[in-house]
């Protein structure tokens, strides 16, 4: 944004006033000195050095003397998808009334942010939320924990390691919850569980469990590594229903942590032994150079709409495509536009993938 400063007569002649009466020259057109006008720096003299400005610091403020700062925008907007499978109030009839607007005028009066509400064509609940950072960081988390149905689950890490999921004066754990909109219980110290329960949406516990082995694996006293794996070839690497990856760290003794899809990273987290660390990286690359060799990918139109058929409830309707084809289908994120759907595998495969994939929303076509 930018900032304009307004010359009037007065400020003109406060800022002349302070000018030294000798460094002042009047060119007049009948003047001698018409034929030679003054400089520009005569006319307008430089403004005094560092020093003379500290000697008048205590001196009331002038119309120049004030620095005149743009002002950086503060407000930002979000938009968030509630798919209609997850939404706490599913009454047409009562859209932008009775309990969801209530709860709607509640989030904002304590966050402070703004909200507007659109029903999406699958009849998704779209909200729209403007506001400073952490405004809208607050009202997702309480859009996602008071309008959207909640799940669980656990993850255990070592005892040990708790504390620094916590943070200092429990900093790194707010900002954990307020980043992956989900609610995380550690056990107290005096309880010997080490499981830590997480409750939210499906994507929300997927985010926050990666977060809380990342941490864990930073603090894990064993070899650590990590490797970069190009994130279409992770569904391959993890292996239909996580039975690939399960394998290979039970035989291993080697925990390895690969980024959920709804968190947009590509490394790979290895924690054991170094021996048995090493041979469980060895297996890994061995999967990924050799399905960068094998597979090809094709592109289909699916509408936006569709899209949760394809992916089924929890996603079991691409880990069986995967399972029984080996094909991998790459479904856009619910907040993209687009309707692409791509298809990854060896080129004998994909037909029958194709075939499963229009299958899934074949009923659905008009």
């Amino acid at each position: 944004m930018s900032s304009v400063a307004v010359l009037t007569q007065e400020s003109f002649a406060e800022h002349r006033s302070g000018l030294v009466p000798q460094q002042i020259k009047v060119a007049t057109l009948n003047s001698e000195e018409e034929s030679d006008p003054p400089t520009y720096k005569d006319a307008f003299p430089p403004l005094p050095e560092k020093a003379a400005c500290l000697e008048s610091a205590q001196e009331p403020a002038g119309a120049w003397s004030n620095k005149i700062r743009p002002i950086k925008a503060s407000v930002i907007t979000q938009v968030f998808h509630v798919p209609l499978e997850e939404r706490k109030y599913k009454d047409m009839n009562q859209f932008g009334e009775g309990e969801q607007a209530k709860i709607c005028l509640e989030i904002m009066q304590r966050t402070g942010a703004h909200l507007e509400l659109s029903l999406a064509k699958d009849q998704g609940l779209s909200i729209m939320v403007s506001g400073k950072l952490d405004a809208v960081m607050k009202a997702r988390k309480d859009i996602v924990a008071r309008l959207q149905t909640q799940a669980s689950a656990t993850v255990t890490i070592p005892k040990e390691h708790h504390r620094f999921v916590i943070g200092k004066n429990g900093e790194k754990l707010q900002d954990l919850e307020l980043k992956t909109a989900t609610k995380i219980q550690i056990p107290r110290p005096d309880d010997p569980s080490n499981q830590i329960k997480i409750t939210g949406t499906k994507e929300g516990i997927e985010k926050a469990r990666h977060e809380v082995l990342l941490i864990s694996a930073e603090q894990d006293k064993r070899a650590v590594e990590r490797l970069e794996v190009e994130k279409a070839f992770h569904p391959f690497i993890a292996g239909p229903y996580n039975r690939l990856v399960g394998e290979i760290m039970q035989e291993t003794g080697t925990r390895i942590n690969i980024p959920p899809p709804s968190v947009n990273r590509t490394e790979i987290v290895f924690t054991g032994e170094k021996e048995q660390l090493a041979q469980a990286v060895a297996r890994i690359k061995k999967i990924y150079e050799e399905k960068k060799k094998k597979t090809t990918t094709i592109a289909v139109e699916v509408k936006k709409s569709q899209h949760k058929y394809v992916i089924g409830p929890k996603g079991n309707s691409l880990q069986e495509i995967l399972d029984r084809t080996g094909v991998s289908v790459e479904i856009p994120p619910s907040d993209s536009i687009s309707e692409t759907v791509i298809l990854r595998g060896e080129p004998e495969k994909l037909g029958q993938a194709l075939t499963e994939v229009y299958a899934k929303v074949a009923p659905l076509r008009v």
